[in-house]
Formats: C-alpha cells, sequence, structure tokens
C-alpha cells in the first residue's frame, strides 16, 4: 500500500469526524434546550403508608384524644380506607384469616384472641395480660403497629392523618353484632 491510499484513508476519517462534530453544533443550534430556573426535581413528600420512618409518624401523634375525634369519624370514609386493609384482613362476619387476622368485632376483643391465627411475640405477650383492643390501643397501632407492639410481623408502616385513623376505627367498631359503646370525651 502506498502512502497516496493511507493518505485517503486518513482523510477519509478525518472528514468523518469533521461531519459529526459539525452536525452536533448544528443540533445544538436548532434543538436549544432550555435551562431550568431551579436545578433538579422537586421530590414528592412520604406518602401514608409508605417506606416512612417511625419517627415521623411518631411526632404526628393527634393533640385531640381519640374520643373527641371519634365524636365526628364517618364509618363511610373509615370503609375506603379499610380497603386497602382488605389484602391481609378481612372484615365479614365468620371470615377466614389471611396474612393477618379477620378484624370482625375487633373493638374490645382480647389481643390475639382471633381463633387459627399465629400471632407474633409481642401479640402474644400482651395477649397473655389480658389486654383487649379498646379505642386508644387501636388507634396507637393504626399510627405505627411496628412502635405499639415490638417484633410485630404486621408490615404496614402506619396511618399518620389522626381524622383518617378515627374514621377507620369508627368502620371497625361497626364490624360486630353488637358495636361497642363509644367512649366518652
Amino acid at each position: 500500500m502506498d502512502s497516496f491510499e493511507l493518505n485517503k484513508i486518513a482523510g477519509g476519517l478525518l472528514a468523518g469526524l469533521l461531519f459529526m462534530m459539525g452536525l452536533g453544533i448544528l443540533s445544538d443550534a436548532i434543538f436549544k434546550a432550555k435551562k431550568p430556573i431551579v436545578a433538579g426535581y422537586a421530590l414528592p413528600a412520604a406518602e401514608e403508608g409508605g417506606a416512612a420512618s417511625s419517627a415521623p409518624a411518631a411526632a404526628a401523634a393527634p393533640a385531640e384524644p381519640i374520643a373527641v375525634r371519634l365524636a365526628s369519624a364517618d364509618a363511610k370514609k373509615g370503609e375506603a380506607v379499610a380497603k386497602a386493609c382488605t389484602a391481609c384482613h378481612s372484615f365479614d362476619k365468620g371470615g377466614a384469616n389471611k396474612v393477618g387476622p379477620a378484624l370482625y368485632n375487633v373493638v374490645e376483643r382480647a389481643k390475639g384472641a382471633a381463633a387459627g391465627f399465629n400471632y407474633s411475640a409481642g401479640l402474644k405477650e400482651r395477649a397473655g395480660k389480658g389486654e383487649k383492643w379498646d379505642y386508644e390501643s387501636l388507634d396507637a397501632f393504626i399510627l405505627n403497629p411496628k412502635a405499639y407492639v415490638a417484633g410485630t410481623a404486621m408490615s404496614y408502616a402506619g396511618l399518620a392523618d389522626p381524622a383518617k385513623r378515627a374514621d377507620l376505627i369508627a368502620y371497625l367498631r361497626g364490624q360486630a353484632d353488637s358495636p361497642a359503646a363509644l367512649p366518652a370525651k
């Protein structure tokens, strides 16, 4: 191969590179990208039931007691909130245990008392002490299950909104043959 052939190959490569560089400059001139006013993207706030840490959920503890919130709670809204719970719990009378225990007649029921369900050690310990699911304990458990019962198998992160918790508890109260009495204000 003589030097004239090598010059043709080198010239072709340089012409190709020059063409690519010119095409890049031309496309940048035609399709000019606008610079953002604020660099980066706005991130969404932590969602309820998301993977938020337990510290924010604990900090969102209600100022009003559950008895006051239950007075204005809406069981229909609570039923809508409970739809997310149906993946793991049943609310029907005689409903079967799923990943979690059946929740029919749960208000004022002894903790760890759903027949045929294998509870976590922490809940079995509370059941051994004779504790019941009263309104305050349901509210605290729904706020942050892992903080309320250490070692619970429930993977739900908790419901931070006090009004939604009250609506859910009002719905749970209605899921019984004879609903438990509302607490005194």
